[in-house]
C-alpha cells in the first residue's frame, strides 16, 4: 500500500460518504447475527486506521490486526480491545475458533494469494462463526485508487464467495452495493482513463466536497433495499458466511 494510505484514511474516514455508509452496511449485516456485545469476540483484519471499529464495538470486543504499526500510531483512539501487529497475508497468530465473527473489509484485494488469507480466517472463526468479507467490484471500474491502494484485483460477487467457500465457508449471502453511483463512477473512471494528468488525486482530497452530504444521502438510500435482498451491481462486492 501507498505510504501516505493511512495518513489520508485517518483524515477522512469518519466524515468520507463511502466510509460513513459502508459503516451502516456493516451495522446493519452484523445486527442481523443478533451477538451479544459483552463477550462476542471480532476480528477486523487489516484494519488500516479503524474506522470500522466505530461499528464493531458496538457489537462485541474488536482485534485489531495490522501489519502497519503506523497505522495504530495515529489511531489509538479507536475503541479496539485490543491491538496486533502481523500480516493478513500470514498465519495469523491466534488459536483455532478464537472469534465469533472474521471481518475482511477491503483487504482480500491487497493479497496476492486471498484464498489463503480466507483460510486463515476460516481456522481462527469458531464454529458456527461468520464471515462478512467486502471487496472493490469489477475490473471495468479499475481507477488511480486501486493503483494508489496496491490493489491486486477487483472482484465480481461470484469471485469473491468463490474464495470463501474454497477457504471452507458456507457462503450464506453475496451482492454489491453503491449501485445509484455504480454509473457516475464508471464515467469518472473512465475520464481518469483518459486524462490522467488532469484527474490525479482526485479521489484523495482530505476536505469534505460541497457533495458529500448529498452523496451520503444517495448511497444511504440504498440500506432498505439490502435489507430484503442483494443488489445485482455496485461498485463494491461483499459475502456472508458460516463455518459449519
Amino acid at each position: 500500500m501507498d505510504e501516505r494510505f493511512h495518513a489520508f484514511e485517518k483524515e477522512v474516514e469518519d466524515w468520507h460518504w463511502w466510509y460513513r455508509v459502508r459503516r451502516d452496511i456493516l451495522d446493519q449485516q452484523l445486527g442481523r447475527l443478533a451477538l451479544d456485545p459483552a463477550c462476542a469476540r471480532i476480528l477486523d483484519l487489516g484494519c488500516g486506521t479503524g474506522g470500522a471499529s466505530l461499528t464493531l464495538a458496538r457489537h462485541g470486543r474488536a482485534i485489531a490486526l495490522d501489519r502497519s504499526p503506523e497505522s495504530f500510531r495515529i489511531s489509538m483512539e479507536r475503541p479496539y480491545a485490543h491491538r496486533v501487529v502481523a500480516s493478513a497475508s500470514s498465519k495469523l497468530p491466534f488459536a483455532d475458533g478464537s472469534f465469533d465473527v472474521v471481518c475482511a473489509l477491503d483487504i482480500l484485494e491487497h493479497l496476492d494469494d486471498d484464498v489463503a488469507a480466507a483460510r486463515e480466517l476460516y481456522r481462527v472463526c469458531k464454529p458456527d462463526g461468520h464471515v462478512i468479507a467486502y471487496v472493490p467490484a469489477f475490473q471495468l471500474l479499475w481507477g488511480y485508487n486501486d493503483d494508489y491502494s496496491h490493489h491486486k484485483r477487483r472482484y465480481k460477487k461470484t469471485q469473491l464467495a468463490g474464495v470463501l467457500t474454497r477457504a471452507g465457508f458456507d457462503v450464506t449471502e453475496s451482492g454489491y452495493f453503491n449501485a445509484v453511483l455504480f454509473l457516475p463512477t464508471l464515467a469518472a473512471r473512465l475520464v481518469q482513463r483518459a486524462a490522467p494528468r488532469l484527474t490525479d488525486g482526485m479521489e484523495h482530497s482530505t476536505r469534505p466536497s460541497p457533495l458529500n452530504g448529498v452523496l451520503t444521502s444517495l448511497f444511504r438510500a440504498e440500506l432498505p433495499f439490502l435489507r430484503r435482498r442483494p443488489l445485482p451491481f455496485g461498485t463494491s462486492a461483499y459475502a456472508l458466511g458460516e463455518k459449519r
